[in-house]
């Protein structure tokens, strides 16, 4: 083990596929130890295998593999163990790890019609002419289960492998924390007012316990059937209030530790399982932003929400 800090560690959580093996793809191949983290021992294993199989730059040392469900508290603290053990401290931590929260009946094309509608209501900064009525037979379907997994995975697993992390980011000279997260997150799409106020707060009033308030309202909205009476999303609903979540948590932790170089990022439309492999972006393109953020010098940027290289506002 090296004990110098020439030689820079990183774990990524979800690394089993899509954009979380991209990443591990790419800071290997740059010279970074790896630890490739995902919630299926067996599927993991063999994406590590896969990896060194398929890149000549990227040798076993490169790449280690840990078992972690983002979900399970008592996961999150082995792997902790481990890389303090192991490695001594963590250089960069890449929580991507995600779940979509939708499920889709018929023609899987209406995913991309949902996402490209509200992508063009981004560019027409929250402009909308009249609702959006899909084209194909396709139908996206919202449940109550889907939106808990969704909220628990990609807040609380964010928020739960970030705690358990931060004392060995702390050792190393350059700590640094990317957040996977969305354009869908942007408050552009947010019509609830308040949940708004609260994410798009930028002073020090913003905190975790103001954050988690809103998804337990909206959580709540969800079970008592008043998503629509109280303004939430019409679609990808415990997707954006997670993602959004993200991006308020990511300011959060900014402003608390700020030696440390903490970013949200949305990758793009990337042709993952998440997105039933639709999209305008490679894997391989959509790791591309976060792995630059990965990489920011000390003294970068923190606190910031980017998509893909550009730093954004979220309204």
């Amino acid at each position: 083990m090296a004990d110098t800090f020439t030689q820079r560690y990183a774990l990524v959580t979800g690394a089993n596929k899509g954009i979380g093996l991209e990443i591990c793809r790419q800071l290997a191949s740059k010279g970074i130890v790896v630890i490739l983290a995902s919630r299926d021992e067996k599927r993991g294993l063999e994406a590590r295998e896969r990896l060194l199989k398929e890149s000549r730059s990227i040798s076993d040392g490169d790449v280690v593999f840990h078992q972690l469900d983002v979900v399970d508290p008592a996961s999150v603290v082995v792997v902790a163990d481990f890389i303090k053990t192991k490695f001594g401290r963590l250089d960069i931590l890449v929580n991507n790890a995600g779940v979509g929260g939708v499920e889709i009946e018929g023609d899987i094309s209406v995913f991309q019609e949902y996402a490209e509608a509200n992508l063009n209501i981004i560019a027409a900064k929250g402009a909308q002419a009249h609702p959006f009525h899909p084209k194909t037979n396709g139908k996206m379907i919202e449940t109550l289960k889907d939106a808990k997994e969704c909220i628990e995975t990609n807040y609380y697993g964010t928020k739960r492998v970030t705690e358990a992390l931060i004392p060995l980011l702390q050792k190393s000279d350059s700590p640094t924390i990317v957040n996977v997260s969305s354009a869908l997150s942007t408050l552009l799409l947010q019509p609830n007012e308040w949940a708004k106020g609260v994410f798009s707060s930028e002073d020090s009033s913003l905190n975790e316990e103001k954050v988690e308030e809103v998804l337990h309202e909206f959580h709540k909205d969800f079970i008592d059937g008043k998503l629509q009476q109280n303004n939430w999303p019409p679609n990808f609903a415990a997707y954006k209030v997670s993602k959004e979540a993200v991006n308020a948590y990511t300011r959060i932790i900014a402003r608390k530790y700020p030696s440390f170089c903490i970013n949200s990022v949305c990758p793009g439309f990337v042709r993952t399982d998440i997105c039933y492999s639709l999209g305008q972006l490679s894997e391989a393109e959509g790791a591309e932003a976060p792995v630059k953020l990965a990489l920011l010098p000390r003294g970068g940027p923190s606190g910031s929400f980017f998509f893909r290289e550009e730093a954004l506002s979220l309204y």
